[in-house]
C-alpha cells in the first residue's frame, strides 16, 4: 500500500477509534444466524472486524473500542484470542464495549445512540479526537491522511466517502459537496440518489467514517438522545442537522500512490460476500492480502500446511485458480476458482469450483459444489450436488438473486446451534 508523507504522529496518538460492531447484517441471511457481521470469516483465516482493526493500529491509532451488542460471542472470543497486541503502559489499548445500559435501560438503538451510551467511557479517556468507522467493511485505509485534512479545513466533522454506481447508491448516505470538499447535503439511503456533477452514473456517498472534535461530538450526541421522534442515528439524525450550521467537510478516499478511487467494499449481502472473496483468487487482485507494508492481521489458528493427496488417473487430489488455507485436505478431488477456509476436507471424487467454503467443513465422497458459500462444520454427504439446478437447491438451500447457493448445517438437519 503506498503511503504519502504525513505528520500526524501526535493527531494519532491522541485519536481514539471506535468501532461500530453490533449490527446483525441480516441481508447476509444465514451467515449472520449465529454471529455479529463483524465476526463473520472473510478472506480465508480473517474477520472481517480484523480490517478496520488493522487499519487503525497501521495507521498508529492504539486507542480503540469496539461496540457489539448482537450475538457478539465469537467476535468477543476473537478479538481477546487474536488482538491483545497493544501496550497499556504507553495508554494503547482495544477495549470491548457490549450494551450495558451504562445510560438508558435498554439495548443500542441507533449508531449515535450507541456511541452516547459510552460518552463516560469517551470522556474518561479525553481524546482530541474521534474516529468512528463501522466494522462490516472490507477495506485498506490509512486514517492519518483524513485526520490531517480534518485538522487543515478546521471542521467540526469530517465524513469519509467513495464514489459508487448510482444504481447501487440507495444503500447508503448520498453526499453532495462544494469545490472546497464542504458538504452541502447528506441524504440517507434515498430512493433515488444524486449523481455526481461530472458523472451521471456514480455518486458520492458515506463509508460510515467519520471524524469528529470530541467536544463537538459529546455536545451533538446530547442533543440527539434528547430530539423526540430521533432515530439516534448518525446518518439518518445527526448529519443532516449539521450541513447548515457547522464546517463539515468530505474526505475522499483515495489511492495515494495512482489517485484513483481506492478498494472498498460493503459485504452486506450474500451475493457482495461471495464475489469479495471471489475477487481474491484472481492473478492481481485490488485487495492485496499480501501487502507486508500494510498488513492484515487475525487470529491464527495452529493448524498443519494444507495437503493434496493421490495423484491416480481418476483420483488426484488439486487445485488450481484457487486459494487453500492451512490444515485443508483435498483428498483425490479436485478444487478451481475456489477459496477454502482452514481445516477444510474435501473427499475422493468430489469437485468444487466458484465456491467459498468457510471452516471446518467436510464435503463427502462425489459431491459437485458450483458457485456457492458452506458455512463453517457444515458435513455435506456424499453425493451431493449444489449449484446446478436452482429450483431444486431452493427447496433446501437459500439460493441469492444471483444465483450464489448459500448452504449451513441446520439445512441438513445438522445441529450446531451456538456460537461459532
Amino acid at each position: 500500500m503506498a503511503h504519502s508523507p504525513r505528520f500526524v504522529s501526535q493527531l494519532t496518538k491522541h485519536t481514539l477509534a471506535l468501532i461500530l460492531a453490533g449490527g446483525r447484517g441480516s441481508r447476509l441471511q444465514h451467515l449472520t444466524q449465529w454471529r455479529a457481521k463483524p465476526a463473520v470469516p472473510f478472506g480465508g483465516q480473517f474477520r472481517i472486524i480484523d480490517f478496520p482493526l488493522s487499519n487503525c493500529v497501521n495507521s498508529g491509532i492504539r486507542q480503540i473500542g469496539i461496540l457489539t451488542q448482537y450475538k457478539a460471542h465469537s467476535l468477543i472470543r476473537h478479538v481477546q484470542c487474536g488482538w491483545p497486541i497493544l501496550n497499556g503502559e504507553f495508554s494503547e489499548f482495544i477495549e470491548l464495549l457490549p450494551a450495558q445500559q451504562r445510560l438508558e435501560g435498554g439495548w443500542y438503538l441507533g449508531t449515535a445512540d450507541a456511541v452516547y451510551q459510552n460518552l463516560d467511557i469517551l470522556r474518561g479517556h479525553n481524546p482530541s479526537h474521534v474516529l468512528i468507522l463501522a466494522g462490516d467493511h472490507i477495506y485498506k485505509m490509512d486514517y492519518g491522511p483524513m485526520l490531517a485534512q480534518h485538522v487543515a479545513h478546521q471542521a467540526e466533522l469530517t465524513v469519509g466517502c467513495i464514489e459508487v454506481p448510482r444504481s447501487e447508491a440507495h444503500a447508503f448516505g448520498i453526499i453532495s459537496i462544494d469545490d472546497q470538499h464542504r458538504i452541502v447535503s447528506f441524504t440517507e439511503k434515498p430512493d433515488h440518489p444524486a449523481p455526481l456533477p461530472d458523472n451521471p452514473e456514480k455518486s458520492l456517498v458515506s463509508m460510515g467514517i467519520y471524524v469528529f472534535n470530541t467536544e463537538f461530538l459529546i455536545q451533538h450526541l446530547i442533543e440527539d438522545a434528547d430530539r423526540p421522534g430521533s432515530s439516534h442515528d448518525f446518518g439518518k439524525d445527526v448529519i443532516p442537522r449539521l450541513i447548515d450550521h457547522d464546517p463539515i467537510y468530505a474526505y475522499p478516499f483515495r489511492d495515494h500512490g495512482s489517485h484513483q478511487q481506492a478498494y472498498w467494499r460493503d459485504v452486506g449481502t450474500v451475493d457482495a460476500y461471495w464475489k469479495a472473496n471471489q475477487e481474491l483468487i484472481g492473478v492481481t487482485p485490488e485487495l492485496n492480502l499480501y501487502d507486508k507494508e500494510w498488513p492484515i492481521r487475525t487470529f491464527t489458528i495452529q493448524t498443519p500446511p494444507a495437503k493434496f493427496v493421490f495423484d491416480d488417473p481418476h483420483r488426484r487430489g488439486m487445485a488450481v485458480d484457487s486459494m487453500v488455507s492451512s490444515g485443508c485436505i483435498v483428498s483425490g478431488a479436485f478444487i478451481k476458482h475456489s477459496l477454502l477456509f482452514n481445516d477444510v476436507t474435501v473427499n475422493e471424487g468430489s469437485v468444487v469450483k466458484d465456491a467459498v467454503v468457510l471452516p471446518e467443513v467436510n464435503i463427502g465422497r462425489n459431491c459437485r459444489v458450483t458457485r456457492a458459500i458452506i458455512e463453517k462444520r457444515t458435513r455435506l454427504p456424499d453425493n451431493t450436488v449444489i449449484g446446478n439446478d436452482p429450483l431444486e437447491d431452493a427447496k433446501r438451500f437459500y439460493v441469492s438473486p444471483q444465483g450464489v447457493v448459500l448452504v449451513v448445517p441446520e439445512m441438513l438437519g445438522q445441529r450446531t446451534h451456538h456460537a461459532r
